[in-house]
């Protein structure tokens, strides 16, 4: 069964997301990120070219030829994944394609809004028995 991680009081979504890519992908995990449109995707795919700071995280479209060999693949507005180890989701809502995936991080931010649709995600794994963690990044040193 899928595990969902939450990761809670994010100051910047997309910077989280980096992060955790590049986290995963140095631990051998293959990532596919999910935006829930065109615009988000294009400003995660500019910020992975930048982080970490001193190199990048290769990644490609999922649609893309190279997909496959890519180790982080970015995806808007469609379910074709070229692997399934690792989802971190930047939708509002649970994505309707994520129990294909071993592990799933949702990504909330801090203000009130994204907080609320982030308990309505938790509440909607929970509710189906996923095994849930929570990370709070606002306690984070």
């Amino acid at each position: 069964m899928t595990k969902i991680d939450f990761y809670t009081g994010s100051t910047d979504k997309l910077r989280t997301a980096c992060q955790l890519s590049h986290k995963a992908m140095q631990s051998g995990v293959r990532v596919a990120l999910s935006t829930p449109d065109a615009a988000t995707a294009d400003a995660l795919d500019k910020l992975l070219w930048q982080f970490p700071a001193t190199a990048f995280i290769p990644h490609c479209r999922s649609d893309a030829e190279e997909a496959a060999q890519c180790p982080v693949v970015l995806n808007s507005g469609n379910d074709k994944f070229p692997h399934y180890d690792l989802l971190i989701s930047l939708h509002d809502e649970c994505a309707t394609f994520f129990s294909r995936f071993e592990r799933v991080i949702e990504i909330v931010g801090q203000d009130a809004e994204d907080s609320r649709l982030g308990r309505e995600r938790f509440k909607f794994y929970r509710d189906r028995g996923y095994e849930l963690s929570h990370i709070d990044l606002s306690k984070a040193p």
